[in-house]
């Protein structure tokens, strides 16, 4: 892969160099969508409704079928910690956004939030009523009205994305724990360094992570060794947050906490740490078992009863929860987070390389990245089937919610072709940058000006967004739109597969659609490809590739 996504840089190379040239079809002269072009309303959508995962690599849907999602991040990391519809300010999110995301073919927004935008409190860092050591109680720091509000402003953003059919997964976003730390994510009040001050190091913004600090402060997070009861209080937002949103049809699921991290990881992979990590989102009350040979689990004495996700299952028994492993396995490091015997996870995991520039975050070597990237995700598939439970039969199913944070499209290109591979959902990492300050303009797909990065033509993929049975393989190349899908019908499911087809950006002069063992039921030229399986057989192929069908 990594050969031919050298030949597509080569050929994307030119739309660099501005942003005209950057919205500019290199194979067919197409020129894409922008922010500025006219809101296309969607027809009736692909997929609806609720999503399961009952354990097995798939998410399915209420009619039975497989479903894939594609989608990017949208994160908003300065007050006020939320995207909204705000035209003028910076955080603005518009019918626009969500008309681009459509028609590029995205059907999911991990869109973020932060405990800060929920319960900012009032009180200050190492405060002695919260910080000092003791038995948790309640910090007191927790405002109904407050909460309501910044709830409100993400409904109209989850509700403004469901116009377009996009789903929602809504994520606890955080980088380095507060803004002390140059970050963001915790509120001031829940920051406890025993009065060590913050001291920024040189370079990338990353290395914070490593400051003394920054690790005393998320140490008492994983303890929940303080007053504050810190654990206890954010399980009490979590709560809020489900119940907020409970049984909304256009919600995906929720992502608990983003990255979790301790200085400890250091050590590249550290099993104390993730029996911590495994203790937060499971409490005291509902222990797992660790994986990969690690010690039985020991939860810190005054980690809640019921921890995270046990509290959001309580409020909102339905939506997925995607719980992601420690923030170096996106390196592809061992994690020893191991089966927790609840329902509706989602291994949720992350796929970044080492070999980036420490200021663009741009690959330095595209080979030896597209190589760490291919061993992380495998390394990722093979620990799914080892976190099987009684309710998650198999392993949970499995999502990678970030990957990419570069405007190398070569790199793209290997990436996608292994997550197709790897029959896995996916949500880029950036839609725009707003002036990140944990990132850099080099991970937007959508530049400052509103055109799209020739990584779009990446991105915006054909893919199966529904799958009348089992897939057994799917695969998209950008050079030639050329698409394949290969899966082994499920009779019980009378709904078609539905397969996205980007005509705006790989097709302009239309497609042909031919499949084996199904029969082609959407229009010609159609964004949504309908195949409906025959009756009987045991293998369907569909194949869509540019330009009209051949006379037969």
């Amino acid at each position: 892969m990594v050969a031919a996504a050298t030949v597509f840089a080569a050929a994307m190379a030119a739309q660099e160099t501005a942003s005209a040239s950057a919205s500019a079809s290199a194979s067919a002269g197409t020129v894409l969508p922008t922010l500025r072009s006219a809101i296309v309303n969607p027809g009736e959508p692909a997929v609806s409704g609720p999503i399961r995962a009952p354990g097995g690599p798939y998410l399915y849907d209420r009619h039975g079928r497989v479903v894939i999602f594609h989608g990017v991040n949208a994160v908003y990391k300065y007050a006020p910690f939320e995207l909204y519809p705000a035209p003028g300010k910076p955080w603005n999110f518009s019918a626009a956004d969500a008309s681009l995301m459509a028609r590029l073919g995205f059907n999911v927004v991990r869109l973020g939030m932060t405990w800060s935008g929920l319960e900012p409190g009032t009180a200050p860092a190492n405060d002695p009523a919260i910080c000092s050591r003791g038995a948790p109680t309640d910090p007191r720091q927790f405002s109904q009205a407050v909460f309501n509000r910044y709830v409100q402003r993400l409904k109209t953003t989850v509700n403004l994305l469901a116009r377009f059919h996009i789903y929602t997964i809504l994520d606890m976003h955080q980088d380095v724990y507060n803004e002390m730390f140059d970050g963001e994510g915790a509120p001031s009040w829940a920051v406890c360094t025993n009065g060590v001050p913050s001291v920024d190091p040189p370079g990338r913004w990353s290395l914070s992570y490593a400051t003394k600090a920054a690790g005393i402060a998320f140490h008492h997070f994983w303890a929940n060794d303080v007053r504050g009861d810190l654990q206890g209080e954010y399980d009490r937002v979590w709560g809020e947050v489900a119940r907020s949103f409970r049984g909304d049809p256009w919600v995906l699921g929720y992502d608990p906490f983003n990255e979790p991290f301790s200085t400890s990881l250091i050590r590249f992979g550290d099993e104390h740490f993730d029996a911590q990590l495994e203790c937060f989102y499971t409490g005291t009350g509902h222990v797992g078992v660790a994986s990969h040979g690690a010690p039985a689990l020991r939860c810190p004495r005054h980690d809640p009863a019921n921890g995270v996700v046990p509290t959001i299952l309580a409020n909102d028994p339905s939506h997925l929860i995607l719980d992601e492993p420690d923030n170096y396995a996106s390196r592809g490091f061992p994690t020893f987070i191991g089966p927790m015997d609840l329902p509706n996870l989602v291994f949720n995991v992350h796929i970044y390389c080492g070999a980036r520039s420490p200021v663009t975050g741009n690959p330095t070597n595209v080979d030896a990245c597209a190589f760490q990237d291919a061993r992380s995700l495998g390394r990722r598939s093979e620990d799914r089937p080892e976190m099987a439970s009684p309710l998650q039969p198999g392993g949970p199913g499995w999502f990678v919610s970030e990957f990419g944070a570069t405007s190398s499209p070569a790199l793209l290109t290997s990436i996608t072709a292994d997550l197709d591979a790897a029959e896995v959902g996916w949500s880029y990492w950036a839609w725009k940058y707003y002036g990140d300050p944990t990132g850099s303009a080099a991970e937007s797909l959508v530049m400052a000006d509103g055109h799209l990065r020739s990584t779009a033509f990446v991105l915006s993929r054909t893919y199966p967004q529904a799958i009348a049975g089992v897939p057994v393989s799917y695969d998209f190349s950008p050079t030639t739109a050329v698409f394949h899908l290969d899966y082994v019908p499920d009779h019980r499911v009378h709904a078609p597969t539905v397969i996205f087809v980007p005509t705006e950006v790989h097709y302009p002069h239309g497609y042909c659609a031919r499949a084996s063992g199904a029969k082609v039921t959407s229009a010609p030229g159609s964004d949504l490809l309908k195949v409906q399986n025959e009756r009987t057989g045991h293998r369907v192929k569909v194949l869509v590739t540019p330009g009209d069908c051949p006379a037969r």
